[in-house]
């Protein structure tokens, strides 16, 4: 893969939303990293962990995603170029119980950041993060770009909506925009237990049999968080470079979709363990399968992912076994 443009990153002003998030961390690590003026947009404050060194480094700004006035208050003050919109309600079981809220954030949140940017003339580019949950239950896999959004569940919906809006305000107001969707992250740094990467790798190192909600089967793409965080720098480069990549999305995944038990069973491999997982088979509202198709990544932005399942899942184990060795 194409390593980040050091030159164009360098002294560039960038605004993230979701900046303490677990992928926004990574991805706002690699801008302070390539020397880029970074503004981040800061709700609530939490404890920072090693992925949120960098908060030093930037300009944080206090308020809510769902502020419109203030979000354009930050792309002018600023004078941010490049917007990266990654602010959202992204727990699956957190946003199935509370349906109004996950509304409220993940679509008032981005049709704000966009009617903000729509008013800041000089943003050239900005990266909304959808999913591949938007696709919803397709009658073929994998999942590529032209599919349609058939999101059906709370967390799902509000995704496909914000991701419909973003193509919206492209296609309306001109805004240059670009949308991701991508599989599950993992990777250092991801405290939200409750993913499976995380909450197994604790259950093996403190010698407890890992907890399975579904029975095992469920089919996912896993990308490493770094990698995701390279896909969002390379999308803004791109099109910035060629602003007729504007409205379009981009599926970014390492095509080798696994099942839960087929995870679980590297990440036993990974920390040492020979501890059987308790498959419990309660987890609801949820699609089976999922896996996405890169291939216009790869054809269009020249992506691919940096590191191989085994190198990234060897990574992971080293920083949880260190982080939870400390606390």
């Amino acid at each position: 893969m194409t390593a980040p443009d050091a030159d164009f990153w360098r002294h560039r002003a960038v605004a993230v939303t979701g900046a303490t998030g677990f992928l926004g961390s990574e991805l706002t690590r690699q801008l302070v990293d390539l020397g880029a003026n970074v503004v981040v947009v800061v709700r609530d404050d939490i404890p920072a962990t090693g992925a949120t060194t960098w908060l030093d480094q930037v300009s944080v700004v206090r308020g809510d995603v769902r502020d419109q006035e203030l979000l354009e208050r930050v792309l002018g003050e600023y004078e941010v170029t490049t917007a990266m919109h990654l602010a959202a309600q992204t727990q699956v079981g957190v946003a199935n119980k509370n349906a109004v809220s996950t509304y409220d954030t993940n679509v008032r949140g981005t049709w704000s950041l966009l009617e903000a940017v729509r008013r800041s003339p000089q943003v050239s580019a900005v990266v909304v993060a959808s999913t591949d949950k938007a696709y919803g239950e397709q009658p073929r896999l994998p999942y590529d770009e032209d599919m349609p959004l058939l999101a059906k569940h709370p967390y799902d919906v509000s995704k496909a909506a914000a991701d419909l809006i973003t193509q919206s305000y492209h296609h309306t107001f001109g805004v240059p925009a670009c949308i991701t969707r991508c599989g599950n992250f993992f990777g250092p740094g991801d405290m939200n237990w409750n993913r499976i990467v995380p909450g197994v790798i604790r259950w093996l190192l403190e010698a407890t049999r890992p907890i399975i909600r579904s029975d095992g089967t469920w089919t996912r793409d896993y990308i490493y968080v770094v990698d995701g965080a390279l896909a969002y720098l390379r999308t803004a480069e791109a099109l910035t470079a060629d602003p007729s990549l504007a409205g379009m999305a981009f599926n970014f995944s390492t095509e080798t979709p696994l099942s839960v038990l087929e995870l679980v069973d590297m990440l036993r491999e990974a920390v040492g363990s020979d501890l059987e997982p308790d498959v419990q088979g309660t987890a609801t509202n949820e699609i089976p399968h999922q896996y996405l198709s890169a291939e216009r990544a790869r054809r269009v932005l020249g992506w691919k992912p940096r590191y191989t399942m085994q190198e990234a899942l060897a990574e992971t184990v080293a920083w949880y076994r260190d982080f939870l060795a400390k606390s």
